[in-house]
């Protein structure tokens, strides 16, 4: 029997929230520890520890979230929608605060920033494992489960995209206006969207052994080490452009030719991945971050062609990261007997260790660059040696790493690619 295909019209219902997840998180991860350092002076080594404080913070709750999820999709599913919209509400409140703060003094401003990012992640984790969790409930095999992934991540990109251009365009208050209106349309959309039906389940889903799972603790270590090596070059890019390459006003150019690229990548990894298999298609993105990381460290002032070609290169090798390693971990919780009820629990391990990434990336790189005696506009020698080797050579050495395990826990061994 022929497996469902899942229809355009289906795909995007389903995965328009991702551009306004999309949209909100490249301000977050991206834009405001630049603009926190450059606007208000905060120092480096001060705004690294607060984001480190903040993201761990919020990793530590997102297995809740993902058991509530769980909870709510099972026994609850007509309030699944409302307790979205609220989520979307606190989310977008906690954007409008972080960018638009009423104070400037350095105490007051860290406390209203630490504040404000914990209420923005609240939102956005429940808005984002309940997405994740939604989508792997579908279930299907490897090439469905990864059309699933690439619609929504394929609208993913069209949020950063949308979110790399507009500030510069229009400003940070427009910006704020069409997250707004991103939340409302993809929530509109959800309701429309195929959905798995609730189990009513009456155990609890906190008795789930997520832990238990050795294809999850594998795939997550993959993950993880993948994750960190993406995550240092996302929260440096822009000291990268302006003190490096000294070209500042191509940063929004150079942005969207890297999520285009990824865009335009997610039909021909979808193709890769009917053919190789999900690991070594991630594999093969994997090596080609590295050939690009590799040749950025070898630029300087000036080399903005050079740069934009690797931004193309490394975008399409993000393009695998996006829609393979969800859509393998939905197969494991499949494959583990775990599918239709509680994804939520998998996928709030799955974000916590994404938000670890995220914290461990800015809470190393920007101390470590202060104490190399890097800040933001300098350019002698030294400064810009260190700059090279926080932003180019350290992602290499972690993607290299986490391609290594790939291959040791998935490629290699036998039978492997029956769970992906």
């Amino acid at each position: 029997m022929l497996e469902p295909t899942l229809s355009p019209a289906a795909g995007a219902r389903y995965g328009a929230l991702g551009f306004a997840l999309a949209f909100v998180a490249l301000p977050l991860y991206i834009t405001l520890p630049a603009h926190y350092a450059q606007e208000f002076g905060m120092p480096l080594a001060l705004l690294g520890a607060l984001l480190l404080g903040a993201r761990l913070a919020d990793a530590l709750i997102d297995p809740w979230i993902g058991r509530l999820c769980d909870r709510w999709l099972n026994q609850h599913a007509s309030r699944v929608m409302p307790l979205m919209a609220a989520a979307a509400t606190l989310l977008l409140l906690g954007f409008v605060g972080l960018f638009f703060p009423p104070w400037r003094g350095q105490t007051a401003l860290l406390l209203w920033c630490g504040a404000f990012l914990m209420l923005t992640y609240l939102g956005y984790s429940l808005l984002s494992v309940m997405h994740q969790a939604w989508g792997a409930r579908l279930g299907g095999s490897a090439g469905k489960q990864t059309r699933v992934v690439a619609w929504r991540e394929g609208f993913a990109l069209a949020g950063v995209i949308s979110a790399s251009l507009l500030p510069g365009l229009l400003g940070l208050p427009v910006t704020a206006a069409a997250l707004g209106a991103a939340l409302l349309l993809g929530l509109l959309l959800l309701r429309l969207a195929p959905r798995a039906p609730a189990l009513r389940l009456e155990a609890s889903v906190e008795a789930v052994p997520v832990w238990e799972s050795a294809a999850f603790r594998r795939l997550l270590a993959v993950f993880l080490l993948n994750g960190i090596a993406a995550a240092i070059p996302a929260s440096l890019l822009l000291f990268f452009v302006r003190d490096r390459l000294q070209a500042p006003q191509w940063e929004g150019a150079f942005l969207g030719l890297y999520f285009i690229a990824a865009a335009l990548s997610l039909p021909l990894w979808l193709r890769m991945v009917a053919r190789i298999g999900q690991a070594r298609s991630w594999g093969l993105a994997m090596l080609l971050a590295v050939a690009a990381f590799a040749w950025a460290a070898t630029l300087g002032a000036g080399d903005s062609l050079a740069f934009a070609l690797i931004c193309v290169a490394s975008g399409f090798a993000v393009g695998a990261d996006l829609a393979i390693p969800g859509a393998m971990l939905a197969r494991v919780v499949h494959a583990a007997g775990y599918g239709g009820r509680a994804e939520g629990a998998f996928f709030g391990w799955w974000n916590a260790a994404t938000k670890l990434n995220l914290a461990l990336a800015a809470g190393l790189s920007l101390p470590l660059l202060q104490a190399l005696d890097y800040a933001p506009g300098r350019r002698d020698a030294d400064a810009l040696r260190a700059l090279t080797l926080a932003y180019c050579l350290l992602p290499c050495v972690l993607k290299l790493l986490a391609a290594g395990l790939l291959y040791l826990f998935w490629i290699r061994p036998k039978g492997a690619e029956e769970l992906t």
